[in-house]
């Protein structure tokens, strides 16, 4: 006799955890079946290099999460199950080749400072930003925190008119769908301001000149300024494992080894999984899959029997992948420019705009960048328990490089198979954080490099080691993320729902699909 629950559940994201937690909650019983050995998806924290030293996988920063609508309404219970933030005052800065930084913390003197010496129209500029930006977030964050349907956001835009009026909420539509570099050139004088800024765009397929941009390099400057940012006490899987522990106090279960390799059905209605082992395992209520779009035709035997959908499922497009480098260190990087550059959750290297939209051109025509954006994240700096004592850990992820690799920029590497040239390819990186630090690799006690098809092997997610399951281009976001008319999580298949970052409203940390799945599912 096959087990059956309310709920089964493709994968152990963190919207797939978030999902069962609530939904458990409400009197649901759920089951979270994960392929790895290990649960929490890009959310996890391991021993990748020497006994002692916590690498988080991919996700290192939490700061989404503990803002998130889910957090708020079970902060106090997680916290029980063991969930624990450390906060960062100092969050990120980037190094420029002349020796100069800029760096951005919670403390608003020291940052307008930092920016007053590149220029005072800037300083200006930036506080009275910040000063506007609690006005901005009420309606940015409800965008991002309601569901996408037509008479939800309608109602939110109509209050901005009426509270607002037409020409602030035109003006913030226009930053809406503005790219970095039409922001950033029409708000700063400063180049070394704006790359600072314009780095954030990386972090989420946008290169300066993507129309759509704009809003997170703003919003990770203002909220990092206004309210600083968080990782995991003793690593990103804190997250992981207290939302399972929320799941599994409420009689819920989460497995791992458990592939799923086929979604049951009954006509047009879901009504469970299949395992690869050939285990069928009903679920009475709702199968819901996180998976990436591309994956989900194999789970349903060759599409759901809608045209459209299919179509646009077989055609989801993601961004280019990432390559992770993993050290243990017996100090931190000496940053040349600052010893204050040691106290930072991030540095980033990506000294101009016009630098970071050649990176993206490069990766996208399958080409090794000569330059890569490299994000340099200290987390023991923040959160010493990470490593034995007076040891780091180094979290380096090398932003747009091709999943496919038909040449390098640069003509240095001429193999095409990254398990080959990783290795070779993190000795660019590090050549180039050497700049910057120099000595560097002095300090290193051991490292793993990962490729973006490792990413993809651990997790099928991650396409193409495509950290953000999907671009989010204005053709892929808002309604059309993943599709136009699915953006809510449904399918054309009955009691068959999609979550996670390919869902509305997309990457990161938040929560933000998997509770809103959660919340309509169970009536909120």
């Amino acid at each position: 006799m096959q087990e059956e629950f309310d709920a089964a559940i493709i994968g152990s994201g963190h919207n797939s955890l978030v999902c069962a937690a609530h939904l458990q909650h409400k009197g649901w019983r759920t089951l979270v079946l994960e392929q790895a050995s290990e649960p929490g998806g890009a959310v996890k924290t391991l021993d990748l290099t020497e006994s002692g030293f916590r690498h988080d996988w991919a996700a290192m920063n939490l700061s989404l999460f503990a803002g998130s609508a889910f957090n708020k309404d079970y902060g106090e219970k997680l916290g029980a199950c063991g969930l624990e933030f450390v906060p960062a005052a100092n969050c990120f800065a980037s190094v420029f080749p002349d020796g100069k930084w800029l760096g951005v913390g919670t403390d608003l003197e020291a940052t307008a400072n930092r920016i007053a010496a590149l220029s005072e129209a800037d300083a200006e500029t930036w506080r009275k930003l910040v000063e506007e930006f609690p006005g901005k977030a009420e309606y940015i964050f409800a965008l991002l925190g309601n569901p996408m349907k037509t008479h939800i956001q309608g109602r939110l835009f109509a209050k901005a008119l009426w509270k607002k009026g037409a020409a602030w909420t035109t003006d913030l539509a226009r930053l809406m769908i503005a790219s970095p570099r039409a922001w950033l050139t029409g708000t700063f004088e400063s180049d070394r301001l704006r790359a600072t800024l314009a780095a954030w765009g990386m972090h989420l397929d946008f290169a300066p000149d993507i129309a759509g941009g704009a809003i997170f390099p703003y919003l990770e400057s203002m909220a990092n300024q206004s309210f600083g940012m968080v990782i995991g006490k003793g690593g990103a899987d804190t997250l992981t494992r207290s939302l399972i522990g929320l799941i599994e106090e409420g009689g819920g279960e989460v497995r791992c080894g458990s592939p799923v390799t086929r979604i049951t059905m009954d006509g047009a209605r879901a009504r469970g999984v299949e395992l690869a082992d050939g285990t069928r395992i009903g679920a009475k209520r709702a199968v819901i899959a996180n998976v990436s779009p591309k994956n989900l035709e194999k789970l349903t035997g060759g599409g759901t029997g809608n045209a459209d959908f299919d179509r646009a499922m077989a055609g989801f497009s993601h961004a280019p992948g990432t390559m992770m480098m993993h050290l243990a260190l017996s100090d931190l990087p000496d940053w040349k420019a600052s010893s204050e550059l040691r106290e930072f959750a991030y540095v980033h290297i990506a000294p101009s705009l016009d630098q970071m939209a050649r990176t993206y051109q490069q990766a996208v025509a399958g080409q090794l960048p000569d330059e890569p954006v490299i994000v340099v994240g200290q987390p023991t700096a923040i959160d010493p328990s990470r490593a034995p004592d007076g040891r780091h850990v180094l979290w380096v992820q090398v932003r747009m490089v091709p999943a496919e690799i038909a040449g390098d920029a640069k003509g240095e590497i001429t193999q095409s198979d990254w398990d080959v040239v990783k290795e070779a390819y993190a000795e660019r990186v590090l050549d180039i954080i050497e700049t910057h630090a120099p000595g560097l690799r002095n300090s290193i006690i051991a490292r793993q490099v990962v490729s973006p098809l490792d990413l993809q092997s651990d997790n099928p997610n991650l396409v193409g080691g495509d950290q953000i399951c999907g671009s989010h281009h204005l053709t892929q976001h808002f309604v059309f993320r993943p599709a136009r008319g699915f953006a809510t999580g449904d399918t054309p298949v009955k009691n068959l729902h999609l979550t996670g970052a390919a869902v509305w409203p997309g990457a990161g940390t938040g929560a933000g699909p998997g509770y809103l799945l959660a919340r309509k599912l169970a009536g909120a």
